[in-house]
């Protein structure tokens, strides 16, 4: 991940908080778009909901052809005791 600029806002009576143009030029955000908010302990990272889904469903289906040898009793005995 490349930082690409540091810019600030002011957090509202009513808690929100507008992305600078110059920002939502550079990582495509526009009026309308879904985004996700992701809370770490040390920070908060906005990004397009579009994007997410993908990394998203691309994790979901690596998991489900997985989980057919990977969610099995046998492999629940051998692992239990670690």
């Amino acid at each position: 991940m490349t930082l690409v600029a540091v810019k600030s806002a002011v957090i509202t009576e009513k808690s929100q908080v507008s992305i600078p143009k110059d920002l939502r030029k550079i990582t495509g955000f526009k009026k309308g778009n879904k985004i996700a908010i992701l809370a770490f302990k040390d920070h908060i990272e906005i990004r397009q909901m579009k994007d997410l889904n993908k990394k998203l469903e691309t994790a979901y289906a690596s998991e489900k052809s997985l989980s057919k040898t990977w969610l099995s009793k046998k492999e629940d005995e051998a692992w239990k005791d670690l």
